[in-house]
């Protein structure tokens, strides 16, 4: 959800609106930290931090807080079981903050960065019954809000998104795409057929036609994750051999059954890649449990499988880059 977009176009109409965030979060609860909402005056909102109950009360406590004129931002600790009689059982911190009209400008500035794509970091200061005045902040993204102890406010708006060069436009390709188009995924789908391509395409994705594919790794960031279903077997082949090659990709995926594991294995092997640099290949890809041959049932698998290992991959990230501060401050 572009958060801005919708504070800007709010305070646009002369309305103060308010901004909910969960803050952080402890046992059972229904949206992670960064879930965010924006509130009306009217009781209108966008984006949701997990339904229900807890829903609820943040969209009158933010109601609350505008209709009495309250600037700034204030943290909400919210039991789901005491004080909500929810079952979850566990406890969110909820950030309100009343946006007035006179961060307009501010709020288009963060607006057009979301807009052009890729996640937005901002830094401001909170204090008591004062509005927290936001800036662009160059900082790397880390957690999406991060209240420091002098005050200090860190937030990062809109999805990481895990690059995915997509390798064929046929049809699982055309369903995968769909699939792929609300999850954190940035697709670069890449075909040799002209006209291949259906004319629209998710916001997420970037349509190359190229005549030898394999080469479109070269534009591949480290960590992007390969997904291969050409027309030809062959080419995948050729595709997969070139990016478990480059040992520097999270995920290597080749759509097939395991026979053509099997043989596309001994082809590797004569290519002269070692059996743990061919241990990297996926495939079959997808959940296993999912036997349907219908593309959308697919596709439908190989999203639920890449989001998973992308989740995963975010939190091997994590604990490596706490190993190495940790590390770090021990120097």
């Amino acid at each position: 959800m572009r958060v801005w977009g919708h504070i800007a176009n709010t305070l646009e109409t002369g309305s103060a609106c308010a901004l909910v965030t969960v803050a952080a979060v402890k046992g059972s609860t229904p949206r992670e930290p960064g879930a965010r909402m924006i509130v009306r005056a009217n009781g209108g909102f966008f984006g949701t931090i997990g339904g229900g109950t807890l829903e609820f009360e943040a969209i009158r406590l933010a109601r609350s807080a505008i209709k009495e004129g309250y600037s700034g931002l204030r943290i909400r600790t919210l039991s789901l079981g005491p004080d909500l009689g929810q079952c979850c059982g566990g406890r969110a911190d909820i950030a309100l903050e009343v946006i007035p009209v006179s961060e307009l400008e501010i709020a288009r500035d963060l607006a057009e960065a979301e807009a052009s794509g890729g996640p937005v970091v901002t830094f401001g200061t909170v204090a008591d019954g004062q509005p927290v005045v936001r800036k662009r902040w160059n900082e790397t993204p880390g957690e999406p809000f991060d209240l420091r102890n002098d005050g200090a406010l860190v937030e990062c708006f809109g999805d990481v998104k895990r690059p995915l060069f997509l390798f064929g436009a046929g049809h699982v390709g055309k369903a995968a795409v769909l699939a792929l188009a609300p999850l954190p995924f940035k697709v670069t789908w890449i075909d040799p057929r002209p006209d291949i391509f259906p004319a629209a395409v998710p916001a997420n994705v970037t349509k190359i036609l190229c005549g030898d594919p394999a080469l479109e790794l070269e534009r591949a960031p480290s960590g992007a994750f390969i997904l291969v279903m050409t027309h030809s077997h062959a080419l995948d082949e050729q595709i997969v051999a070139a990016a478990l090659k480059a040992q520097r990709f999270d995920y290597c995926g080749v759509i097939g059954s395991q026979t053509k594991r099997a043989r596309f294995r001994k082809r590797l092997q004569a290519r002269g890649l070692s059996e743990g640099v061919i241990a990297n290949m996926v495939c079959p890809v997808g959940h296993p449990d999912i036997k349907s041959k219908h593309p959308a049932a697919i596709a439908a698998g190989i999203a639920a499988d890449l989001l998973h290992r992308n989740e995963a991959a975010h939190q091997q990230n994590r604990a490596v880059e706490g190993v190495a501060q940790f590390l770090a401050l021990g120097q």
